[in-house]
């Protein structure tokens, strides 16, 4: 069966508008906490935001070469398919099933469960269970609205995904023109007491990097393009500009409203400083709309996500291929949506938002690594593949993006080590199911 051509209706604003709308969620209303919880000052969590920032545009940079040169259904895993084969793509699958979906739900669940209860004036510490309860509803909501079909679910991201803009501008705003004694100083740039300026820097790193994820899908849209090797570049270059500027922008309001030992102090960061500078009332307010971005990115993560099972199911890389594979009515992998939406409750059960996001940005940024090295060896081993698009400045940017992305890799596995563990392990649980399918497969045809 041939895929259908991609029709290359996509010029540059439009394209330009996908990449600012793909990259900005939820994280950056809630990751300040973590940020300058791990760096201890506005001075380095502001270097981790900068930082992370440079790191994805040279990554979005570098993914986008792939996407245009294999423009295949599948995204990163038929990258790695088409470099390395079929166990790594199947890994890859696999912890986007286990792991980086049903986590992304996960804390993002939590994140509005934990807004939800702050509205109604209690502390989100002091009723966990509530939050719980909350985020297993708007979780277990949204699964099954997508199960009314793709119209559905784009529809409601498209609406989503304006509003989420309103609170970043107000905050921004507001925050700039806020007249408070917070003081906070850019240089010299240290980190926190009795921190280490390279752990401090490495784990607030790893916390921007939640808030910068979605990068990968940018070079999606290669082959939509009318000019992609003039326009995705510049696409990718400044929409992941606009989002760092963004985030610094957005920071900065913060710091001009709360220290940074306060922010770290706090769950709701987004919340508190706008009942700061609205008053309780116009607080509720802003923090409707946090929760409307929230609700939105939460309903991305399960549109796109139960397709990857599904994918899998498809092609009898999953135990139980013909449940996952059941579609509904309306053509939703139901069965594949509900695994997803099981792992996720069980996560919320077992992890908080900051342990669920940095084991998922842990776990992608081995395999993002992996797509960053495939450009190299792709270059070598297949000099004549049509490249519509190629990285700029090579190998300057994707030497930066490898580098980054082993940065936050190794850091984690020194400063979070178990964390790091139990992500390894469950992706390497999918090894023996790999194998016992290949070899039913392979006795199957005999």
């Amino acid at each position: 069966m041939t895929e259908q051509a991609l029709k290359k209706e996509m010029g540059f604003l439009a394209a330009l508008t996908t990449v600012i709308g793909t990259v900005i969620g939820a994280g950056v209303f809630f990751k300040a906490t973590a940020v300058y919880g791990s760096t201890g000052s506005a001075s380095l969590g502001l270097l981790a935001w900068l930082l992370g920032g440079i790191i994805t545009i040279c990554a979005g940079l570098s993914g986008a070469e792939l996407a245009a040169a294999i423009p295949k259904t599948g995204g990163m895993m038929a990258y790695l398919k088409h470099t390395y084969g079929d166990l790594i793509a199947f890994l890859l699958g696999w912890a986007l099933t286990i792991i980086y979906f049903p986590a992304n739900i996960a804390a993002l669940s939590i994140i509005f469960g934990t807004q939800a209860v702050t509205i109604f004036g209690l502390s989100a510490n002091e009723h966990k269970f509530k939050v719980i309860i909350v985020a297993v509803i708007v979780a277990s909501f949204i699964t099954f609205m997508n199960f009314l079909g793709a119209k559905t679910a784009g529809g409601i991201q498209t609406i989503f995904t304006i509003c989420k803009l309103i609170p970043l501008i107000i905050l921004i705003i507001f925050g700039f023109l806020h007249k408070g004694t917070v003081p906070f100083q850019l240089f010299p740039i240290e980190s926190g007491t009795d921190q280490s300026f390279m752990t401090a820097l490495g784990s607030g790193l790893l916390a921007t990097m939640f808030a910068y994820d979605g990068w990968i899908h940018v070079g999606n849209i290669a082959g939509e393009m009318k000019n992609p090797k003039r326009d995705l570049p510049k696409a990718i270059v400044l929409g992941l500009s606009a989002v760092m500027v963004v985030y610094l922008l957005i920071n900065i309001a913060f710091l001009m409203v709360m220290t940074a030992d306060q922010l770290a102090a706090t769950t709701t960061p987004a919340s508190e400083v706008s009942k700061i500078l609205f008053g309780q009332i116009g607080g509720k307010i802003v923090s409707v709309g946090i929760l409307i971005s929230v609700f939105g990115t939460i309903n991305g993560y399960t549109m796109t996500g139960m397709r990857i099972p599904y994918v899998m199911a498809r092609e009898h890389k999953l135990p139980f291929s013909t449940w996952f594979g059941k579609l509904t009515e309306t053509g939703a992998p139901s069965n594949a949506g509900l695994f997803i939406l099981l792992v996720a409750i069980i996560m919320m059960l077992l992890g908080g938002f900051e342990v669920l996001t940095d084991m998922l940005v842990f776990v992608i940024w081995i395999f993002y690594t992996m797509t960053f090295i495939a450009v190299i060896i792709l270059r070598k081993k297949e000099p004549n593949l049509n490249r519509p698009y190629k990285v700029p400045f090579f190998p300057v940017v994707i030497s930066i993006a490898i580098i980054g992305g082993a940065f936050i890799v190794i850091n984690t596995l020194f400063t979070q080590t178990m964390l790091a563990i139990y992500g390894i392990v469950l992706t390497l649980i999918g090894l023996p199911i790999y194998y016992s399918l290949r070899n039913k497969h392979l006795k199957s045809t005999e």
